[in-house]
């Protein structure tokens, strides 16, 4: 997307989404997770992802996880629900968010 400005493609990628099986994608399927946003398409993602990142991606699957519900102090609320977008990268490119940091 030849259009998509700098400031809608900060917009579009909100955070990495660390989790085990996030862990899990990046090892086996050269996946790397994002949380999202909730207007965001595949398109756009993987635009955004090229520019920021500088790597190749070739595909983007997205899944809306659904509000949770929680308890706050005794009472009921709700939890906002959130987008998250799994976008395999090419074979050699790769996206190291903890800057090969160890334990």
């Amino acid at each position: 997307m030849a259009g998509m400005n700098q400031e809608r493609m900060l917009q579009v990628l909100r955070a990495p989404h660390i989790s085990e099986k996030a862990s899990v994608q990046a090892d086996s399927a050269n996946q790397v997770v994002f949380e999202v946003a909730r207007d965001a398409n595949k398109k756009e993602i993987a635009a955004a992802v090229t520019k920021l990142f500088d790597v190749t991606v070739t595909h983007v699957t997205t899944a809306n996880m659904k509000p949770k519900q929680k308890r706050f102090r005794g009472r009921p609320g709700v939890r906002s629900g959130w987008k998250k977008a799994y976008v395999t990268l090419a074979e050699g490119n790769e996206i190291d968010f903890l800057d090969g940091a160890t334990s």
